[in-house]
């Protein structure tokens, strides 16, 4: 394989590498680490040594005499001086019975040496070796040494445990996906008529839908083998190992068919292909070999390929024509009663209350995910640990939706009493606007209690039913909602704060919205100005016109905002005792509920006599 190659192939160039280092080292270095170390002196010192005693060795040239003396504290040191015309010399050398004549100072041990030149860096270049392998290992998410294996986990039923029963709310998506569970169970009867199992099903949409706990509900529902791999796991150092990893997945997938193969974020390994051959070409290689086993297997052998992603849209159009993945199953946002049904799957795993109103919390939290609802449960699971009690209470779960929407309570914030009138005057001035609009949601609760998100308080509005359009008057009532809190703070304290920047933010992208991209502008009438890229990763936005087109737009969107901002001050003014009776009540309980806020609203005033 291609990819064994390229490793054996390194690993010769290293080891050449280190053969030349070694036979270096041998040649140059070891001769100078091994020889003595030799000083220059003069004959006297050679004389004065030899009367002394010290001499331990002496090797006699023709120029040259070399001799060992040994020191005081026990070291031995080779010294050199020229030869002088001293015919007694020998004599008087062999009479000390200690001098040794020898022919060379240094004492070879040659298996010492062997050890030093030779094992000793074989051994530091085998170490090396495993410490680089090691380092490629844990960046690329597995066995370096494994070649071109995938690091699939297979499952099965008793290990996922999951079952279409555990998946709620994606109604639309389990029909789709009962009927590959159907011809996993009973082969024979599609075959009867000639039909195919589809090879593939893509699962798409945002984040924390349950992708992939369709795809496990799946496999636990057909009783098949689950194999289960990311799409950054192809991604390698080494060019081809993905393309490896993928043949290696679908080689493990026949030999174990039927099973599903599911491949999650599968636009990693999946982008559109640019043509730009040096851009990455370890992806393109991996795609390409995924579109080539998608292609070579049969399909009547069982084998289903899901994969999930949240950018369907920067997918190669080759992996999603017809014959690779047949089906494009949307998992999208729970409506109202899709909410509903998870927050009562997630429920059975805590101990509540026998009176808990899901539908209320479904309400409150339009636009959650699946995700965020599980963790909306296990939030007033805690909260009910905190407060000592073993039942989770309705409380606790209207509590945890605020702390999913505007995190914890910020109880030991110090605010000044001229702030928190602000503050309270600001989420009335809100809440009023709200109210006295035919075409705004219902409040559901105000409150002055900074939260950890940084808001300072907040007013929560709660439809009492699901809307999937918004007209341009609900559009417009929205907007004026959002200025009613700066419209409080100007008419009540003539001037304005910071407080009012999020407030800003969001009608300005509604009104933005309006004119770009629903055609609720009579200027620009039905005319898309704006195209939405990543719709399921937050709907990035970037405009589609000329610059003069685009100063145009900011004029009615200025316009637009400026017009639900005198609305908002005439509502107030027209109102204005309610305003501080409304504002006093808050600023004393600091939280009031909907049904408090419209009691006092519509509460007729005293007549004084």
């Amino acid at each position: 394989m291609k990819n064994d190659k390229n490793i054996f192939k390194q690993l010769a160039i290293f080891s050449i590498i280190s053969l030349v280092f070694i036979i270096l080292f041998n040649a140059l270095l070891m001769p100078q680490l091994t020889k003595r170390s030799v000083k220059e002196t003069n004959y006297s010192f050679f004389l004065n040594q030899l009367d002394d005693g010290n001499i331990t060795q002496v090797k006699i040239e023709n120029t040259e005499i070399r001799f060992e003396v040994e020191t005081e504290d026990g070291r031995k040191q080779v010294y050199s001086t020229g030869r002088m015309n001293d015919p007694d010399l020998v004599d008087r050398l062999r009479k000390d019975k200690d001098i040794v004549f020898t022919e060379d100072f240094a004492e070879s041990n040659l298996l010492l040496e062997f050890l030093v030149s030779w094992v000793l860096p074989i051994i530091f270049f085998i170490v090396l070796w495993n410490i680089l392998m090691k380092g490629m290992n844990k960046r690329m998410g597995g066995n370096s040494m494994s070649f071109g294996k995938s690091n699939a986990k297979i499952y099965v039923k008793a290990q996922t445990g999951k079952t279409f029963d555990d998946v709620a709310g994606q109604d639309e998506a389990k029909e789709a996906l009962v009927e590959i569970v159907d011809f996993l169970h009973n082969p024979n009867k599609y075959a009867e008529i000639g039909a195919n199992l589809p090879k593939g099903a893509l699962l798409v949409g945002p984040p924390g839908t349950g992708k992939t706990l369709l795809a496990q509900a799946v496999a636990g529902e057909a009783n098949v083998p689950f194999f289960s791999i990311s799409g950054s796991e192809f991604v390698e150092m080494f060019v081809g190992m993905g393309a490896a990893k993928v043949r290696d997945l679908f080689k493990q997938a026949n030999e174990k068919a039927p099973c599903i193969v599911f491949i999650d974020e599968v636009d990693t390994i999946g982008k559109k292909r640019d043509g730009n051959i040096s851009g990455n070409d370890e992806r393109e290689q991996t795609l390409n070999q995924l579109l080539t086993e998608m292609d070579g297997f049969d399909g009547k052998k069982g084998v289903v390929i899901l994969a999930a992603t949240n950018r369907p849209e920067s997918l190669d159009p080759a992996l999603l024509r017809p014959g690779r993945f047949d089906r494009r199953i949307p998992a999208e946002l729970p409506d109202l009663a899709g909410r509903e049904a998870i927050l009562q799957v997630h429920a059975k795993k805590v101990k509540t209350e026998e009176n808990i109103d899901y539908n209320a919390i479904a309400r409150a939290t339009a636009g959650a995910s699946g995700a965020e609802l599980a963790n909306i449960i296990n939030e007033a699971a805690l909260r009910a640990v905190r407060n000592g009690r073993k039942l989770v209470s309705q409380s606790d779960m209207e509590e945890s939706v605020e702390v999913i929407i505007a995190g914890y309570q910020r109880k030991n914030a110090v605010i000044s009493q001229k702030e928190k009138e602000i503050i309270a005057y600001h989420e009335i001035g809100h809440a009023l606007v709200a109210a006295k609009q035919k075409d705004s949601a219902p409040v559901h609760k105000i409150t002055i209690i900074p939260r950890t998100s940084g808001a300072l308080g907040y007013t929560m509005q709660v439809d009492e039913g699901e809307k999937f359009l918004m007209t341009k008057e609900e559009a417009l009532a929205r907007i004026a909602t959002l200025t009613g809190g700066r419209s409080a703070e100007e008419l009540i304290f003539k001037s304005c704060t910071s407080g009012a920047s999020n407030d800003i933010e969001q009608a300005t992208k509604i009104a933005r919205a309006m004119v770009t991209r629903y055609g609720m502008s009579s200027k620009f009438d039905m005319i898309a100005l704006e195209t939405v890229t990543n719709q399921y990763l937050g709907g990035d936005a970037s405009l589609a016109c000329s610059p003069e087109t685009a100063s145009k737009i900011d004029e009615e969107v200025n316009s637009i905002v400026k017009t639900s901002h005198e609305k908002a001050i005439r509502i107030l003014t027209e109102n204005i005792d309610k305003l501080h009776e409304l504002a006093h009540f808050l600023l004393e309980r600091e939280t009031i509920t909907g049904e408090e806020f419209m009691d006092i609203l519509n509460k007729e005033p005293a007549i004084s006599l």
